[in-house]
């Protein structure tokens, strides 16, 4: 990877490409030539899964004769011409936007034939061996300057849809929703496709969602290891995937920690009634993951802020009486040493206690917590512009910041009133 330029500079830079790629990517096989797919996908889904996820993926090749112009095309909207529902999804997707300008400021910095490189974020983020050629080409042009490609293939697409469905120019994806697989000579648009249960498997998931075991590790945890967190929760034993609750009903949303919807639909969240008594307040705050198939947050990107403490009368809080506790796996920004793993693991139940004196003007207990999806961005975004040398991907990194520090939402906010008004001791002095 890139070395930065010499002094703060060169750590901020050294930190946009070590940070970023090593939070993001899933570090997998070595980049070499893959060999073409087999003729047929193997009945067992590890070995299809293997073959299918060989970084990097090898070009479409030529396509077969009578293909048509939308059946050529590696555009996603090319595809939602007949699978409008699975596009309209994936355009509200992460998926859809893997290659943000966070990215994308990031690769600009990087010499266009810097192609290992490119590859640490591309295998995941757009990994068509054609969106690989079309940054390349992109970033060796003036702005504005390369025209589309002629299969519509563009690495600002993200993970599309031929990502995933396609090698060779042979469509691939779970089998019929009654288990049933297209038959022998089935008149079918591009051929039909090859049905395999990999599709079903959270494996699948797992290429770009799980370090392998010698991948960059903190305090003996990988970086990232979603897959593994689920595989020893009871969720793996119930034999819930991750497409069961990401994708449900075959829906192409994938959402996650951006999403309040689903995030609470994760977790239960309590807050008991506050206690009163010799001029201090008592409460306790629940949270347990109950749905979450991992641990919340899997990653080290998010912060979860949780707020506890006195409000007044107009419901401001009180300063010196707030509490606050992260939920997180909290790393330095140079990635080496993790300061706090808060995080809340599947089926633990946590409590929060609060034990305060009254404030004087005290009215109410207020709880909230916060999320922060993109907190460890926000952090290295804003160290990575505080280099002076940082030229071509500037505009895009501002992009970056600006979206990750709006980003974040209240999970939860609870105000309960203390006692009535007429019972409210005129003064109390907070110790």
């Amino acid at each position: 990877m890139p070395i930065g330029r010499g002094g703060a500079g060169a750590t901020a830079r050294g930190l946009s490409f070590l940070g970023l790629m090593l939070v993001l990517v899933a570090c997998g096989p070595e980049a070499g030539t893959s060999p073409p797919p087999a003729a047929a996908p193997a009945g067992d889904p590890a070995a299809f899964l293997e073959r299918h996820w060989q970084r990097p993926l090898a070009p479409q090749g030529e396509a077969p004769t009578g293909f048509g112009p939308q059946e050529v095309s590696l555009a996603p909207a090319a595809c939602g011409t007949c699978h409008p529902r699975q596009f309209e999804d994936w355009q509200t997707s992460l998926h859809s936007r893997a290659m943000g300008p966070g990215l994308v400021g990031q690769l600009q910095e990087m010499d266009a034939d810097a192609v290992d490189e490119h590859q640490a974020c591309l295998r995941c983020h757009a990994p068509l061996a054609e969106q690989a050629e079309a940054l390349q080409r992109t970033l060796a042009a003036a702005p504005g300057a390369v025209a589309p490609r002629a299969d519509g293939a563009s690495h600002a697409h993200g993970l599309t849809c031929a990502g995933c469905h396609l090698r060779g120019h042979r469509r691939l994806g779970p089998p019929r929703r009654d288990g049933g697989t297209p038959a022998a000579g089935d008149a079918l648009p591009h051929g039909g496709w090859e049905a395999s249960a990999a599709f079903e498997d959270s494996r699948f998931c797992a290429a770009c969602h799980q370090f392998e075991p010698d991948g960059f590790a903190l305090e003996g945890k990988l970086l990232e290891n979603t897959y593994e967190e689920w595989r020893a929760s009871r969720h793996a034993r119930d034999n819930r995937s991750c497409q069961s609750c990401h994708m449900p009903d075959r829906r192409h949303l994938w959402r996650g920690i951006h999403d309040p919807e689903m995030v609470k639909a994760g977790l239960a969240i309590e807050t008991s009634a506050p206690a009163v008594s010799g001029g201090r307040i008592k409460a306790e705050l629940r949270i347990a993951n109950h749905g979450v198939g991992h641990a919340f947050p899997t990653y080290v990107t998010p912060h979860v802020i949780v707020e506890i403490g006195q409000a007044d009368e107009s419901g401001a809080p009180i300063p010196d009486t707030v509490e606050r506790h992260l939920i997180a796996r909290d790393v330095s920004l140079d990635l080496s040493v993790e300061r706090a793993d808060t995080r809340i693991l599947p089926d633990e139940l946590r409590r929060y206690g609060y034990d305060r004196p009254l404030a004087a003007r005290a009215a109410r207990l207020a709880v909230r917590i916060r999320v922060e999806p993109d907190a460890f961005y926000a952090e290295f975004y804003r160290a990575t512009l505080r280099d002076p040398g940082i030229g071509k991907g500037r505009q895009a990194l501002l992009r970056a910041l600006h979206d990750a520090e709006r980003s974040g939402y209240v999970l939860y906010e609870s105000r309960q009133d203390l006692m009535p008004a007429k019972a409210r001791p005129t003064m109390a002095v907070a110790r």
